[in-house]
């Protein structure tokens, strides 16, 4: 009976039906599914490039600037670095190509300018959002394997990056009615995100096609019904960018952190209840996290943590209309994954 209302109830909210299976995928089914969509995708564009064509990379940085021959749709700044020095591709957080932030697994298109971003930089801005954005993504993946099977997580939306809010958020409904996990227990589900950190996982990003995108979040209902008004914001109109850390997928404009290896503390802190209209097992799910280059006495950790735990301030979702899941260019009252 359960399945049969969940299969009538998206019949009745969405169009497309050709992507309906008789029977809901478990949380690990759709992970794998979602993973095999993203390799042949990510497969069948690097096909196209049939014959390598060149590219010509003007780097300015230290330890000296130089100008890089690479090849065209599949050399990222992360190669250009490594060409270079190791350290310069392990330290880098991102990537600037001709001014424009870029991410260091990205590849390069066209001749261009490049430059890269740390977290010592004296304007941090940027990587400090890049680094919120990818806390809150990991956090996503944390909760969608964190569950008995028996729950089904359906992850909803992330707010844009607001470092000054205390906390990285992901909105989730977990399919039950109640959850108050005890500090143990938040510590026990960090644990999963702290371990990313030596598996070094990169951040892929792929651009797919509305229908692509469809179709590789056809089982989550909040990332179907959003995936319209995404794609439509795109410079194509049709396009959604989606992007992969080990085996989590999720969509976000980003940019992104190089590789989970620059996440040193990754703590959830908080779970709070939502009241929204969108379903009635929706929690906001808090966190903080610190990168390897920047330390801070365990006591301000501490602190840190403690303003973590208070409501992050973020729009909860369905208090008003959502149009978009990407964070806007241009700040916004209404909340978007970022």
């Amino acid at each position: 009976m359960k399945i049969s209302i969940y299969i009538i109830l998206l019949i009745h909210n969405y169009s497309w039906g050709r992507f309906f299976s008789t029977r809901k995928l478990s949380n690990a089914e759709v992970r794998r599914k979602r993973n095999d969509l993203f390799e042949a995708e990510k497969q069948r564009q690097l096909s196209l490039y049939e014959r390598i064509e060149k590219v010509e990379v003007q780097y300015t940085g230290l330890p000296e600037s130089c100008t890089l021959i690479m090849n065209k749709g599949i050399s990222t700044p992360y190669n250009c670095a490594m060409h270079m020095t190791e350290h310069i591709g392990n330290q880098a957080v991102l990537a600037l190509v001709n001014g424009k932030l870029w991410d260091m697994h990205r590849p390069l298109m066209e001749d261009c300018q490049l430059s890269f971003l740390h977290f010592r930089d004296e304007d941090p801005r940027m990587v400090n959002k890049a680094f919120w954005r990818s806390c809150s993504f990991i956090l996503g993946g944390v909760l969608e394997t964190a569950f008995k099977e028996e729950f089904y997580v359906q992850l909803c939306s992330f707010p844009k990056p607001d470092v000054r809010s205390g906390s990285f958020v992901y909105d989730v409904d977990l399919d039950m009615s109640d959850w108050a996990p005890s500090s143990v227990e938040l510590r026990c589900i960090s644990q999963i995100g702290s371990r990313l950190k030596e598996k070094d996982c990169k951040f892929e990003r792929l651009d797919m096609t509305i229908e692509k995108a469809e179709e590789m979040f056809m089982d989550n209902r909040f990332k179907l019904q959003q995936i319209p008004s995404i794609a439509s914001k795109s410079e194509s109109s049709n396009h959604v960018t989606v992007y992969r850390a080990g085996e989590h997928i999720d969509i976000s404009r980003g940019p992104m952190i190089s590789t989970t290896a620059l996440i040193n503390r990754f703590d959830i802190t908080a779970v709070h209840k939502l009241d929204t209209s969108l379903s009635n097992t929706m929690f906001r799910v808090q966190g903080i996290g610190m990168p390897t280059q920047l330390q801070l006495h365990y006591w301000t950790y501490e602190q840190l943590v403690n303003r973590s735990k208070n409501l992050n301030p973020a729009l909860i979702p369905g208090t008003e209309p959502q149009t978009d899941t990407l964070e806007p260019t241009e700040p916004s009252k209404q909340q978007a994954v970022d």
